[in-house]
C-alpha cells in the first residue's frame, strides 16, 4: 500500500513485527496490519514518485495487489471536505500527445482510462462506508470535524484525475471541469500508479479523501488536513478493508 507521509505514520505505528527496508531514498515498512502482511510507503508527490514506489513494491517486493490511499481536492460539485472518492477509473489530465494520439490516451497502452480491479473497488468502498458511518466519530477529534464541518460525510465512486499540479485556483478548476466533466477529484498520483499496475498486471485500488476545494481555500485547508486527519481516515479504511478480506478468506476455506 501507499500513502502520504502523515497518513503513513499512522498505518507505520499500527504494524505488528515490523522492519524497513531503504529503496530510492523511500522507507518500505513491512509487517502485519488485521492480520495480513503489508508493505506500507509513502509515495512522496507527484506521477514520476508514484510510478517508481509502485514499480518497486512489484520489483522488490512481489506485491501481488496495491492499494493507493491519499488526499484529494474536489472537482465535482456537491463533494465536500470529508468525503470518499474511491476510483472507478482514473487519467492523467495533463498527458497530450496530440496531434500523435487523442488527448489523455498514454502512447502506446491505447487507452487514457485505467480501471481498478473490481473486487478491491467494492471492498473499498465498504470500507470507507464503514468507517464512516461506524468509527469517524471516535477516530476523529470533534473540534477538527467541527472545524472542518464535517457531519454527514458520503463516500462516492467516480473518475480521478491525476497530474503533476496542485489545483489552488477557481479559473483551473472551472476549465478541468469543463475538460473533463466525469472527473469527481483531483490528485498527484494514482492514474501513474493504475498504469504501473496495468502494464505489470496487478490488481489495484485507489481510495482518496477529500481534503481540499481545490481552489484557492486549497492552501488553507489542504496542511490542516493532512496534518490532522488524514491519517485518521486512512487507517481506519484500510483496517476496515483488510479485516473484510480476512473474513472473506476464512470464509472460502471453510
Amino acid at each position: 500500500m501507499s500513502a502520504t507521509h502523515e497518513e503513513l505514520a499512522s498505518i507505520v505505528s499500527s504494524l505488528a513485527g515490523a522492519s524497513t527496508q531503504e529503496f530510492g531514498r523511500r522507507h518500505y515498512h513491512c509487517g502485519r496490519l488485521a492480520g495480513a502482511e503489508v508493505v506500507a510507503v509513502f509515495s512522496r508527490w507527484g506521477k514520476v514518485a508514484a510510478a517508481a514506489t509502485a514499480a518497486q513494491l512489484i520489483s522488490s517486493f512481489a506485491a501481488t495487489r496495491i492499494v493507493f490511499s491519499g488526499v484529494a481536492g474536489a472537482v465535482r460539485p456537491g463533494l465536500a471536505i470529508g468525503d470518499v472518492v474511491v476510483a472507478s477509473s482514473l487519467l492523467q489530465h495533463d498527458m497530450d500527445a496530440m496531434p500523435l494520439y487523442p488527448r489523455y490516451e498514454v502512447p502506446l497502452l491505447g487507452k487514457a482510462l485505467f480501471a481498478p480491479d473490481a473486487r478491491l473497488r467494492a471492498q473499498l468502498s465498504a470500507a470507507a462506508q464503514g468507517f464512516l458511518k461506524n468509527d469517524l466519530k471516535a477516530a476523529v477529534p470533534a473540534a477538527e470535524l467541527s472545524h472542518f464541518k464535517i457531519h454527514a460525510p458520503k463516500v462516492i465512486e467516480g473518475v480521478i484525475a491525476s497530474g503533476d499540479k496542485f489545483f489552488a485556483s477557481a479559473a483551473d478548476l472551472a476549465l478541468l471541469r469543463r475538460q473533463l466533466p466525469d472527473a469527481a477529484c483531483v490528485e498527484m498520483e494514482g492514474a501513474a500508479v493504475a498504469q504501473v499496475c496495468e502494464e505489470y498486471a496487478v490488481p489495484f485500488g485507489v481510495v482518496r479523501t477529500i481534503s481540499d476545494s481545490a481552489d484557492e481555500n486549497s492552501v488553507h485547508d489542504f496542511p490542516r488536513f493532512s496534518r490532522e486527519i488524514a491519517g485518521r481516515y486512512s487507517l481506519g479504511v484500510v483496517l476496515r478493508f483488510l479485516a473484510a478480506r480476512a473474513a472473506t478468506a476464512t470464509k472460502d476455506h471453510t
